[in-house]
């Protein structure tokens, strides 16, 4: 039993819980990015270029059509997807960027150093001056 209550101990500490909890919370965020980017950013971006954004891509290879008639062995550089992520990747650590910037702002401020005492070389002088008296 000693395993099993030290791995239940393991897996209630408080740092682990707040990753799962950071974790599930990103997914859901990230979904929420990806439809931002994907319904509303997107299509913006894509006017300039007349087409669906993430539908921008450039043939690297031509195929050949297969008895059914469809194109196989064709190649594409899909650089609209890529783009699409790096937009993604900007918002989410953007936003990241500032929450962080927000916790830092609430925790207290460390309180200012104690004022340092006279040094040992002022203590000296100030025997030196009681002696010369």
């Amino acid at each position: 039993m000693g395993f099993f209550s030290e791995f239940k101990d393991f897996a209630m500490k408080g740092n682990l819980v707040d990753i799962a909890v950071g974790f599930v919370m990103g997914a859901a965020f990230n979904k929420l990015v990806a439809s931002f980017t994907g319904g509303i950013v997107s299509p913006l971006i894509g006017l300039l270029f007349d087409s669906d954004f993430k539908d921008l891509r450039m043939k690297l290879k031509d195929g050949t059509a297969n008895e059914a008639g469809e194109m196989v062995g064709e190649v594409w550089l899909e650089y609209g997807t890529f783009l699409t992520n790096v937009i993604d990747f900007i918002i989410v650590a953007f936003v990241m960027f500032l929450i962080v910037k927000g916790v830092n702002k609430m925790k207290k401020p460390e309180p200012p150093a104690a004022p340092a005492g006279p040094s040992d070389n002022d203590l000296l002088k100030e025997i030196l001056e009681a002696l010369k008296k």
